[in-house]
């Protein structure tokens, strides 16, 4: 018998854009979720970190993924969800419930466990059974691993060519699959991580470097070749790395201006012993997203024009209105644009996700575009500062125990 594992990640409940709440396209996604698990007989599903948007999620958002979380177990009894911690995610508040998640069929990993000087696979090494409660396929669960996760390395081994950071992390992997191999012999394996392997295409101001120490990206090769499938999370592209069994899901819906082109979607893998087969399945956008930018950028005068082309719903319930945002051209000045589109916007049923201006490098000729955001104070979020003022100060990005302590003063301040 086979088993049919979806493949999701980086829902980003409670992602704002420009201060927009997205809780209707999340609740949108999950009843679409619902119906494609019931619809293609899925056995487990998978979800590869950044669940919730930030390290300080609100109880509406805690309440909206643990109701999706209990449907789909409603929709397949037999069902097993396997949930892993992003660099966004609160890992112990992920981990918290779980005695009570364990009775939806949930595990939920939000921190790396060892045990005797290895780790700890009771909590890491998952089984997956298909509808006649067989187990078919077993997951190896690793969530995004932070800096007191991955092994000092010291002596000869700290002295060697490359970085020491990236050979942790495949060293972590590797003495995972031997640890799963001991006990589940040649059994089909699946891993899930939330890393960026290199190769893999960002999405602009989307995701950040978040391997410790600065490290960006570590190669397709720390995922043993053995293992049937690689179930990754934090690029938000779909897209497979390096090789076919090897792949994002990419996120639910655009969750930034740079995604637009994405086609969004969620992964499933049937695994039958040695036999592996993959199927990509659309998500419905339900919330419409332009970018208005004309050929080279707009003038603040073809604006209006651009927005009577939409044919947009005044009736529309302003949570289901388009988002739109608008790509000006280099004009006389950038004094008071952003206002002037702001006020023009307002006047029409659509949210307004930012404006930016499109500029050659150089007049005269055809060269790539820059395209420079003209950000409101209130638009910028208080993470980013943080993270913009850290690496300023330091050369490289916060740590999870620096991230803790900033949302735990951030909530004081709330």
């Amino acid at each position: 018998m086979a088993v049919r594992i979806l493949h999701t990640a980086d829902w980003h409940i409670g992602q704002t854009i420009n201060g927009w709440d997205r809780t209707f396209e999340h609740a949108f996604f999950f009843k679409e979720l619902k119906e494609i698990v019931v619809r293609e007989a899925v056995d487990a599903v998978l979800i590869s970190g950044d669940v919730f948007d930030n390290q300080n999620p609100s109880a509406e958002g805690m309440r909206m993924l643990f109701h999706a979380l209990a449907d789909l177990r409603r929709a397949r009894p037999h069902l097993t969800t396997v949930m892993t911690a992003g660099n966004h995610d609160p890992a112990g508040r992920l981990e918290a419930p779980g005695i009570l998640l364990e009775e939806i069929g949930v595990s939920a990993v939000g921190m790396i466990l060892q045990k005797d000087g290895g780790l700890d696979l009771s909590r890491h090494l998952v089984p997956l059974k298909n509808a006649e409660g067989v187990i078919e396929a077993y997951c190896l669960a690793l969530p995004f691993p932070r800096a007191s996760d991955l092994p000092t390395l010291t002596g000869e081994s700290a002295k060697e060519a490359g970085s020491p950071i990236v050979r942790a992390v495949a060293d972590l992997y590797q003495r995972a699959v031997s640890g799963a191999r001991e006990q589940i012999g040649d059994a089909p394996l699946v891993a899930m991580g939330h890393l960026h392997v290199s190769g893999g295409d960002e999405s602009e101001a989307s995701e950040r470097r978040i391997l410790i120490g600065g490290e960006h990206a570590v190669p397709a090769t720390v995922f043993d070749e053995s293992l049937a499938y690689v179930a990754l999370g934090h690029l938000h592209k779909p897209q497979r790395v390096g090789r076919d069994t090897v792949r994002y899901s990419g996120s639910p819906f655009p969750l930034s201006v740079s995604e637009l082109n994405y086609k969004h979607g969620v992964d499933i893998i049937e695994l039958d012993g040695d036999s592996y087969s993959y199927e990509r399945h659309a998500l419905t956008r339900p919330v419409p997203f332009y970018r208005l930018k004309g050929k080279d950028g707009l003038l603040v005068a073809e604006v209006e024009g651009a927005l009577e082309a939409l044919e947009l719903d005044a009736d529309l319930p302003v949570e289901q209105q388009p988002f739109v945002h608008v790509d000006l051209r280099r004009q006389t000045s950038a004094l008071g644009l952003r206002a002037e589109v702001d006020q023009i916007l307002s006047r029409y049923p659509v949210r307004d996700t930012g404006v930016s201006i499109v500029s050659a490098k150089e007049e005269g000729q055809a060269a790539p575009s820059e395209i420079v955001s003209l950000k409101k104070l209130e638009e910028i979020k208080p993470l980013d500062l943080f993270y913009t003022a850290f690496e300023k100060e330091h050369g490289e990005g916060p740590e999870a125990r620096h991230l803790e302590l900033f949302h735990s003063v951030l909530a004081e301040i709330d």
